[in-house]
């Protein structure tokens, strides 16, 4: 099987300022996850490899630059999953780590369990050798400002920063497909600025934010968090690859479903076990990137394609 990865950096509102810091991004990101797979790499490594790369970039809602809850706090979840066995791995209401997506694939491979939280999340990272940072040094002056503008206006439910606010970050995913043809996807997030504390979205719940099967392919999710989570957006999407439907098909269909039925807008990127490529988005913008046949093709406005 010829590798393949495709990565997202958030669908929003994203201002025009931000559009470049986005694009700059996704394409780092998916060039750190395609030098793993180029190497011979498993899939697994090269998602985590990708959404760590934006974990350290302030331009998406993940790691640092994470959306701040009602008091002003980090708190972040994270999903990978393995498309060979359908193993997970999972974490939520992570405050002082900065790679949420590597506990994440710590849990997959080395827990019993899927999906930990909390204080048990941050037991389990330290056990496993994670060096704790500051709260504090996750916070990005956008961040603070998008709280701001929440606490003033209170709009509800953003993971995207308004166009009136210099602030534009996003959810981060990626999809990849290894040599031998095993599929894993991995998708993080720091949430929706202003939620409640504890609040907890799709993106560590399987099937909402993240889902991978060999059989069909795989799918990581970005948007609205409680409308992705009630339509099982990732999973909707592979169910109706499974009927044979292709997967850009299969992508539109859902996103635009979900976006009808809830009246809130997602994105999602999708890979199917053949390598076919899926990218839809009901929202104004999406940053999203990809590395097939050694070409890397890109963008954020809708029908764009731009090519390296």
């Amino acid at each position: 099987m010829e590798p393949i990865i495709i990565v997202h950096g958030g669908a929003g509102n994203i201002p025009e300022s931000r559009v470049q810091g986005k694009l700059d991004g996704v394409r780092v990101a998916v060039k750190a996850g395609n030098k793993i797979l180029k190497e011979g790499g498993a899939a697994l490594d090269a998602v985590e490899a990708a959404v760590v790369s934006m974990e350290k970039d302030e331009y998406f809602n993940a790691g640092y630059g994470s959306v701040l809850n009602l008091r002003g706090e980090v708190e972040m979840e994270a999903s990978i999953m393995s498309g060979k066995n359908l193993d997970v791995g999972a974490v939520t209401l992570i405050k002082d780590f900065e790679h949420p997506i590597s506990i994440a694939h710590k849990v997959l491979c080395d827990s019993p369990h899927s999906l930990l939280g909390a204080e048990g999340a941050k037991i389990f990272a330290l056990e496993k050798g994670f060096q704790t940072v500051p709260p504090e040094s996750l916070i990005s002056e956008n961040a603070k400002h998008a709280l701001e503008e929440f606490l003033k206006h209170g709009e509800f439910g953003r993971t995207e920063i308004g166009l009136k606010n210099e602030g534009g970050v996003g959810t981060v995913g990626a999809v990849a497909i290894d040599r031998n043809g095993d599929i894993a996807v991995a998708t993080s997030t720091g949430g929706m600025s202003g939620k409640a504390v504890g609040r907890i979205g799709d993106t560590p719940q399987i099937g909402s934010g993240t889902y991978a099967d060999n059989n069909v392919g795989g799918v990581s999710t970005t948007g609205h968090g409680e409308s992705i989570l009630k339509y099982c957006l990732a999973h909707s999407i592979i169910k109706l690859m499974e009927t044979g439907i292709d997967a850009n098909t299969a992508t539109k269909t859902a996103v635009d479903g979900m976006t009808n039925r809830l009246n809130n807008t997602a994105g999602a990127i999708t890979l199917s076990k053949n390598g076919d490529v899926g990218i839809h988005f009901s929202s104004m913008r999406m940053a999203w990137a990809y590395i097939k046949n050694n070409k890397l093709i890109y963008g954020i406005e809708h029908n764009q394609r731009l090519e390296d």
